[in-house]
């Protein structure tokens, strides 16, 4: 029996490379919903032979070989990425084709309400356009039920992907895993900020109490449910300010401020469309970066089309402002995720400036203020929320070789932080893979210090220089070569100083 052929570091990344971008292709496709049902398990195994045991063991002999005869700190990375994605690759190549029938059973999945049969999306975007309180109970009720129903296939395939994870790399507990690839302590990085958490107390208590009241109305109820989340994000009561209608003009705009005018980057692809089978959350998908980057929404109306704009721009920025003479792995492979977060929430707080507010929406000086505090608020309320998602999945994580995996404390942490009321089983809807809860966070210190810093160098108004771009631009080329940590060191900051954090959300 003759041996399977395996690449060498450089044959596989140039392989990769096209493989990732017709799954990516394929994923937006399916995403922005273009297509009906996904074909991923197709493309996996077209590309069989990039993800065997034999190819996982030449890359791991070729990033020995190089650590042994003094190879560069880069070449290491490269050669541990590509390892890493290989075995992941492994993993995705085994579970392809059950991942394809979940998510074409969920495609399939119609929510009954108001004698109308609608797709699961379609009820997940709606609730967050619906004036009345009790339909988006209701409806939010309903679209939640139809998702639970398939908690059990979602759990088998977490725990599948677990256990093939564990085997591959040698180590059993996912979030020392977790840490050996983020290279930080989840624990210490969880611990500090629940203590941010908890001073923003007080002033969460204020914000909530001011805006709840405002958005929900005075019939609400003490503690409302989840299904009135989407309604808040989207600051409904402020939509008639912030039209759907003019959110692309006034985000391009904004942008072209900092000095990068999209309109004439025909590297990153807009997708604004409306299409009912469309996922209503905002994404980029970096297809083959920075040749190829798809910066995806599907607006509502409201200042949190905005927000979301300027957010995935950030990463749209990053993916098409990287190097191209970079090696693959460090333009479209990472550890994780938490440096291009960075660059989507640096660009994502310029709607919590007022001088934004009053020169694009013609506002008063004190209206400005005010709702610039709404983007204040929903980034309380969020940044709350992911400290308890990651408080959670450290918990999930501890006890899922003992219990499976259960919900056991995820509905009682996201209402103690968010006084919002959680269906207990929508705990695997709310988990990303990855512990991407705390890539998130890791971005939430680090974006702090970078505005820290711009508003030391630049001024108060770096929200619209072109030296802000400028500095964003020479951290962009480096494409996803430097860590979220190595960001903090350049500013001048410890990776866990969370005084810039504590000040911007307490303002």
């Amino acid at each position: 029996m003759s041996e399977e052929k395996v690449l060498d570091p450089g044959a596989f990344e140039d392989r990769l490379a096209h493989f990732l971008y017709e799954r990516f292709e394929e994923a937006r496709a399916v995403r922005v919903g273009e297509k009906e049902t996904s074909e991923q398990a197709a493309i996996v195994e077209r590309y069989a032979d990039l993800f065997t045991r034999p190819q996982l063991d030449a890359l791991s002999e070729a990033e020995s070989r190089a650590s042994s005869g003094g190879a560069s700190a880069d070449e290491l990375e490269r050669l541990y990425r590509l390892r890493k994605t290989c075995e992941g690759g492994i993993v995705g190549a085994e579970l392809a084709g059950r991942e394809d029938e979940l998510e074409n059973k969920l495609l399939a999945a119609r929510v009954s309400w108001k004698d109308e049969q609608m797709p699961l999306r379609t009820a997940q975007a709606r609730l967050a356009l619906l004036d009345s309180y009790g339909d988006r109970d209701e409806l939010g009720e309903r679209q939640a039920e139809v998702a639970a129903g398939f908690n059990a296939e979602s759990l088998q395939l977490i725990a599948a992907a677990e256990s093939l994870e564990a085997d591959l790399s040698g180590q059993p507990d996912p979030i020392r895993r977790s840490e050996e690839e983020k290279r930080i302590s989840l624990q210490e990085l969880a611990d500090a900020l629940t203590d941010v958490s908890a001073r923003l107390d007080e002033r969460w208590g204020e914000l909530r109490k001011r805006w709840f009241g405002r958005l929900l109305g005075a019939g609400r109820e003490d503690i409302p449910r989840q299904y009135q989340m989407a309604y808040m994000r989207r600051l409904s009561p402020l939509a008639g300010t912030y039209t759907r209608e003019r959110a692309t003009e006034i985000c391009l705009d904004t942008l072209a401020q900092l000095g990068f005018d999209l309109k004439a980057m025909p590297n990153i692809h807009l997708d604004l469309d409306d299409r009912p089978q469309k996922s209503p959350r905002a994404c980029v998908i970096a297809s083959r970066p920075p040749e190829i980057v798809h910066l995806i929404t599907r607006a509502q109306g409201g200042l949190h089309d905005y927000e979301a704009f300027l957010h995935e721009a950030g990463h749209a920025l990053h993916y098409g402002g990287c190097d191209p003479a970079l090696p693959y792995a460090f333009r479209s492979l990472s550890r994780d995720h938490a440096l291009t977060e960075i660059y989507s929430y640096i660009t994502a707080k310029i709607v919590n400036e007022p001088g934004w507010h009053e020169r694009y929406f013609s506002l008063s000086p004190e209206v400005a203020r005010e709702n610039a505090e709404a983007g204040l608020f929903l980034e309380v309320l969020l940044f709350r929320r992911y400290v308890a998602k990651l408080q959670f999945e450290l918990e999930f994580w501890q006890r899922f070789a003992a219990d499976g995996g259960t919900e056991k404390g995820y509905a009682e942490r996201q209402e103690k932080a968010t006084g919002v009321r959680y269906r207990p089983d929508w705990y695997l809807s709310d988990m990303d893979s990855g512990f991407y809860s705390a890539d998130y966070l890791r971005a939430w210190i680090r974006s702090a210090q970078l505005r820290a810093s711009l508003l030391e160098e630049v001024g108060a108004d770096w929200w619209r220089s072109a030296k802000t771009g400028e500095y964003l631009r020479s951290l962009f080329k480096e494409g996803s070569r430097p860590s979220n940590e190595e960001i903090a060191a350049r500013l001048g900051f410890e990776p866990l100083d969370c005084a810039p954090l504590i000040a911007e959300l307490g303002a």
